[in-house]
């Protein structure tokens, strides 16, 4: 049994392991979940490149991703840096933008504090699962049929 899952334009994977972005980039590829699987490094990074494409300094044709996967721990600038400066900088007012945060050791803490953050639905453990990128298409992406 398949059940026809959307293919998103964009999915942004933001963490400093490559070994982690490797597989989740080739799961995403080969579950054909979007067009296109971008990886960036850290949260500044990301936080430069959405200012360019989904800001209000955005050109025609560029694209904002519809899913972002965002480590907690990275060098340069965290998970919970990256969502405070999006906030700031008015990034989150993008209604259709979800963001997904990845842990290799979540602390009740860091679980706690995400909660803060109302465009973080979920945190899954690294690296993503068949089951994992599913559960996400399925609950928040249902209605998104290309």
């Amino acid at each position: 049994m398949t059940t026809s899952l959307p293919i998103l334009d964009q999915v942004l994977l933001v963490d400093d392991d490559d070994t982690t972005n490797f597989l989740n980039k080739r799961l995403l590829n080969e579950m054909k979940v979007a067009r296109e699987v971008l990886v960036l490094k850290n949260g500044k990074e990301a936080i430069e490149y959405l200012s360019r494409t989904c800001g209000p300094d955005s050109k025609p044709g560029d694209k904002c991703p519809d899913l972002i996967f965002l480590d907690i721990k990275m060098p340069v600038m965290d998970g919970f840096s990256f969502l405070e400066e999006y906030q700031r900088r008015g990034l989150d007012s993008s209604d259709h933008v979800i963001i997904m945060m990845l842990t290799s050791s979540a602390s009740f803490y860091d679980l706690e504090r995400l909660k803060q953050y109302k465009k973080v639905k979920k945190h899954y453990s690294k690296a993503l699962t068949r089951h994992d990128i599913q559960e996400v298409l399925q609950e928040f992406f249902s209605q998104k049929q290309k």
